[in-house]
């Protein structure tokens, strides 16, 4: 975005903390967080007096924990500039950001934030889930979220609704998907392999996705990316003697986007909530077909049988039939991965965005 912005002739003035700095702090210093991830003095002031500074007409928001907290839209808000915050996650709500535990999909927390703590659901530690606990329900009280930001983005429709129920202002919350800065351009052939892109973790799917695959030995998948489930998953492919699977590791946003452009199609089997998948973005644009979970808002970026195919993750066998279904009918999906293209093109370009962000601004 601030690319997009300063493109378009915008004078953009950027104050970022970068959370990796966290792990050199002294034990004090990381102590102090259970105050400051709530209020951060230091951020306030320093954030008012660049305001005063530079003048600017809004201040948008994007990820403020731990190091600059919600201080920040009140040192907006005692200069008299508006505020949007894009929602990223699902933190205002869910001390993990992602409403997601044990395997499935989870709003326990919206209920009592004591669920979370007990559970330790944010970088697995009670004490900092109570942290970010103590932050959310201070500010909650303080009515932070309903007065003190005057816009909110979310990412798609689904993600808007389940803001709204929560409580958050109608009249406040906007969609903007996200999108891509620079066109890759769409494939010149059709691919010869299925490919997952993601970080490997719980809430992505990718261990069920390997289990699957392992009954489909006739369909090479290449995996694209770590996180904290690739030893598990590398140890499943390894001991099961299959070599129609390959785990690639993390790569460059380049050779992704080559791995993209050379599979037949993508395979998104989150089950999580997930705000929006960049992936299936850079899937698109390059017009490659999605087989992708039907949760959350999926099935905004994947119009089923137009763009790509769908499947219920309830349904054991779904992901495999649709997989099946995909391999064997190649002229079909490489149709779809045009009409994903065109998709593409008509809401998800850089010069499209511009204009959805204009207009909430």
């Amino acid at each position: 975005e601030v690319d997009l912005l300063q493109r378009a002739g915008h004078r953009v003035v950027q104050f970022t903390q970068n959370n990796a700095t966290l792990a050199d702090c002294s034990p004090l210093e990381k102590a102090a967080l259970f105050v400051t991830t709530t209020w951060n003095r230091t951020a306030y002031s320093t954030i008012r007096t660049l305001i005063e500074k530079e003048r600017p007409d809004i201040v948008h928001c994007h990820n403020l924990l731990p190091q600059v907290s919600p201080a920040a839209y009140y040192a907006c808000q005692s200069t008299g500039v508006p505020v949007v915050q894009t929602l990223h996650n699902y933190r205002l709500f869910c001390p993990a950001g992602t409403f997601f535990h044990n395997g499935q999909v989870c709003q326990d927390c919206t209920r009592s934030l004591a669920y979370a703590v007990k559970r330790g659901c944010y970088r697995s530690s009670r004490l900092a889930t109570a942290t970010v606990a103590m932050m959310l329900e201070f500010h909650r009280l303080r009515r932070t979220w309903t007065s003190s930001v005057n816009a909110y983005i979310a990412l798609t429709q689904f993600s808007r609704n389940v803001f709204v129920n929560l409580g958050l202002p109608d009249k406040k919350i906007h969609v903007k998907p996200n999108f891509l800065s620079h066109d890759p351009g769409q494939r010149s052939s059709p691919g010869s392999y299925a490919l997952f892109v993601g970080r490997l973790s719980p809430e992505k799917g990718a261990l069920e996705m390997l289990r699957t695959w392992l009954h489909l030995p006739h369909i090479p998948l290449v995996a694209v990316g770590d996180g904290p489930l690739y030893d598990d998953a590398s140890e499943m492919v390894r001991r099961s003697g299959h070599t129609h699977i390959r785990l690639l590791g993390r790569m460059s946003a380049e050779d992704t986007q080559a791995q993209i452009k050379g599979a037949r199609f993508l395979v998104f089997p989150s089950s999580w909530y997930e705000p929006f998948g960049m992936v299936l973005l850079e899937a698109a644009a390059a017009g490659v077909p999605v087989i992708a979970a039907r949760i959350a808002g999926v099935p905004e970026l994947v119009v089923e049988d137009k763009t790509g195919l769908l499947f219920d993750l309830q349904e054991a066998d779904d992901l495999a039939s649709q997989v099946n279904w995909a391999w064997a009918h190649p002229a079909e999906m490489e149709a779809m991965g045009s009409a994903a293209r065109q998709l593409y093109l008509e809401n998800f370009t850089a010069e499209r965005n511009y204009e959805s962000l204009m207009n909430v601004y």
